[in-house]
């Protein structure tokens, strides 16, 4: 047997005894000079950090991303620089709206965030299961998740809030068709596609921008529970999916997802029949087909949850050269929020913790000081820019190349004018009738508690997207659908 190691309290001092507190005599009351104990109980009342707003449960591992097809014509960044070039990367999976204590199998967007770990710094694709989203402008996402969160009376799950905000926001149709069919349960990590949602942009060595989605497709397959199964599970195993993904990859069975892009020119966009930076929209793939650019593997186990998942900070804002944003109001705001909540949750240099710190390349930043900084701070050379101390200097080639815009700084009304119904529609017409009958039951049963004036609210967007759409969910409530439409 190998010899065991000597316990110590966090500074290294040696523990004499781990099972005794210090007492006045057998009987007496502890004494304050034990400070073994007060270091256990003062460490114990602080080893919670803030729950995420969203995205609050999860489970994560490492693995890679193998490039099999050459796009450096598109872009400059490193990680895509040639066929066979593999990347380290750090993939979460979450639910959305629910507590860490909430069930794997709850009706729910899943978070899909990877964290590439390339040698020009981190590049963080923060996206979901899904390629669309609830809404299009930031302003109303506090809005939007207050909706999904408990009532601030009851703290009870409130179906009124969901579907009040819903039949108000019609541009959540989309997103709202593909929650409530199956695709709102996947019955595991492994079997659901990764989306980065957003439309970013490439930029290649010549300064030349092409807007680019990025998809992330299953080789397992997509797998959903039925919503009878997902109640069902959610009871029996909370964690389903968490344990799913650490046993399969503890046997050796690692799952992988085809990486892929779809890529539009800046004239094509200018072209475009409707917003392409839209985020409640998809690029149809017969105008733009997937290009499958490399395979993501995962291969490896955290060895601690809460040092490498729950410590996990994934930014749209970590950006390398070659990839940039584009103007989706939506991933605008991101770019702020995301670091944003890292620095509330996790403090000013969560990313010098390990799971988030660049690997492949130096960090030389300016920043210096704040809590729980590690290293030697930049030691005694300066901490500002420009200086004469031979200190890290900008790389002009990594700015982002001009991006024209136009129009007055105005709040624009963005429901005017845009159609939120034939995406959503196409969506339902492609579904067979047994995936139309699990959408239009699972929407009834969610829709069921709320008012009649929600209800038919909330059907006259079924109906715009499809007449049969809103007949079933009208019917399944039951409630005559000429009446809903008369309705005002």
């Amino acid at each position: 047997m190998a010899e065991r190691k000597t316990l110590t309290t966090a500074s290294g001092i040696p523990v004499g005894d781990n099972q005794n507190s210090i007492t006045a005599g057998p009987r007496g009351p502890v004494l304050l000079e034990d400070l073994h104990l007060l270091e256990k109980l003062a460490h114990f009342n602080r080893e919670r950090i803030p729950e995420r707003i969203v995205h609050a449960k999860g489970a994560g591992a490492y693995g890679t991303l193998t490039v099999t097809k050459d796009i450096s014509a598109h872009t400059k960044a490193k990680l895509f620089s040639e066929v066979g070039k593999k990347t380290e990367l750090f993939l979460r999976f979450s639910t959305v709206g629910g507590e860490k204590g909430s069930a794997d199998a709850a009706r729910d967007p899943r978070g899909f965030a990877v964290k590439f770990y390339t040698e020009e710094g981190n590049w963080d694709l923060v996206g979901n299961n899904t390629p669309v989203f609830f809404i299009r402008d930031p302003l109303k996402f506090p809005d939007l998740i207050h909706t999904q969160k408990r009532n601030p009376q009851t703290n009870l799950p409130d179906a009124t809030a969901v579907w009040d905000f819903f039949s108000l926001s019609p541009e959540s149709m989309h997103q709202v068709t593909i929650l409530y069919s199956d695709r709102g349960t996947p019955r595991t990590y492994r079997h659901m596609n990764g989306y980065g949602s957003h439309t970013y942009s490439l930029i290649n060595p010549a300064g030349e921008r092409t807007w680019v989605k990025f998809h992330v497709k299953t080789n397992q397959g997509i797998e959903n529970f039925t919503d009878e199964e997902a109640v069902k599970v959610s009871g029996e195993d909370p964690d389903s999916a968490t344990r799913d993904l650490f046993d399969a990859i503890a046997k050796g069975e690692f799952p992988t997802w085809r990486f892929c892009v779809q890529l539009m020119t800046e004239e094509q966009a200018n072209a475009f029949p409707f917003n392409p930076f839209d985020l409640t929209k998809v690029w149809p793939h017969a105008d733009f087909p997937l290009i499958e650019v490399g395979t993501l593997e995962l291969n490896r186990n955290p060895a601690n949850y809460f040092a490498e998942v729950e410590q996990a900070a994934f930014s749209p804002a970590n950006l390398v050269p070659g990839i940039g944003p584009s103007p989706d109001k939506m991933l605008q705001a991101r770019l702020f929020a995301y670091p944003d909540a890292h620095r509330y949750r996790l403090g000013a240099n969560h990313q010098q913790l390990p799971v988030n710190a660049a690997k492949a390349t130096d960090v030389n930043a300016y920043q210096r000081d704040g809590f729980m900084t590690f290293g030697d701070n930049g030691g005694g050379s300066p901490n500002y820019e420009p200086n004469s101390f031979g200190g890290p200097v900008e790389d002009p080639s990594a700015k982002l190349s001009p991006l024209a815009l136009e129009g007055a700084a105005a709040q624009y009304d963005h429901r005017e004018g845009n159609d939120d119904y034939t995406q959503a529609g196409d969506l339902f017409r492609i579904m067979s009738d047994e995936q139309k009958s699990h959408l239009i039951g699972n929407i009834v049963g969610s829709m069921r508690p709320v008012s009649d004036e929600i209800k038919y609210r909330q059907i006259r967007h079924f109906h715009g997207a499809d007449p049969d759409y809103g007949k079933g969910v009208a019917e399944g409530l039951g409630l005559d659908i000429a009446k809903v439409l008369a309705t005002e």
